[in-house]
């Protein structure tokens, strides 16, 4: 027997179908850095940092993967796009580094 009148809180998870947003940045430094955020817990998503328009990412949409954050000499294409590549998941996911330097998805069994 249901408590919910309307959408229960199962209907509202499961109309995500893509709940996770996974973005990956480089400081000047050069360390990487991945941010993992559950539409459902995080508030806030900063896409573009403050600055110049003309240099924010335009078009940004819920959802929508992007890779091509950087030009073929390695140079940002946005200035204020925060994440230089990012995706969306409806699973929540886990990244390591292997022994061998690379950046994996870890799977389970």
């Amino acid at each position: 027997m249901s408590h919910y009148i309307g959408i229960t809180p199962a209907d509202l998870i499961n109309s995500f179908s893509k709940r996770y947003f996974y973005g990956i940045r480089r400081n000047d430094d050069g360390e990487i850095f991945l941010g993992k955020y559950d539409q459902l817990v995080d508030e806030v998503l900063t896409i573009n940092l403050p600055g110049n328009t003309s240099e924010n990412f335009p078009n940004f949409t819920e959802g929508q993967d992007f890779f091509e954050g950087r030009d073929q000499y390695h140079e940002l294409i946005y200035e204020n796009l925060n994440y230089e590549q990012f995706r969306w998941d409806g699973r929540s996911l886990t990244y390591t580094i292997n022994e061998d330097g690379e950046f994996v998805l870890r799977t389970d069994g």
